[in-house]
């Protein structure tokens, strides 16, 4: 069983400005620092390139997983794409055998952008229940974060 979801939000910052937050390591800072749920985000390997891998640890409580590692699998700086995977715990644990999640920066115009970001998922049909674990809620909330962090800095 495969499926996908996106949410798309427009920022009024250059495409370039919201770049330097997604194509970096800062966004896992910012996510680490702003986000509620969130204990702590370990990089367990790399710098923020391709290959960086990191451990998600949720605050006790919090419904669904304890955490989870993923690794980012592409940073194109071109077109402004970060691809990372779920690649230890979380989804894997309960039948999924693709977690993915896309964010593009997309450039509207001099000084407005679009965050766009998509999950796309794979898990075996006897796992297909499971399917409801998947919420586009985090990733919004990550792109809510990222707006108001980059309106409060702009360039």
């Amino acid at each position: 069983m495969k499926g996908q979801l996106s949410h798309e939000l427009e920022v009024n910052v250059p495409a370039g400005q919201a770049w330097e937050l997604y194509g970096t390591i800062k966004l896992v800072k910012l996510v680490e620092k702003e986000y509620d749920t969130v204990e702590e985000i370990e990089v367990v390997e790399g710098d923020g390139g391709v290959g960086t891998i990191l451990h998600i640890k949720f605050k006790p409580g919090t419904p669904g997983f304890a955490g989870y590692k993923e690794k980012f699998i592409e940073i194109d700086n071109e077109k402004r794409v970060r691809v990372t995977d779920v690649v230890e715990g979380g989804y894997l644990d309960v039948g999924f055998t693709l977690f993915r999640v896309i964010f593009e920066i997309i450039e509207k115009g001099s000084d407005s952008c679009i965050i766009k970001s998509t999950i796309e998922y794979e898990l075996r049909e006897e796992a297909a229940a499971n399917a409801s674990f998947v919420s586009i809620d985090t990733v919004a909330k990550i792109a809510e974060i990222s707006k108001n962090y980059l309106l409060n800095n702009r360039d």
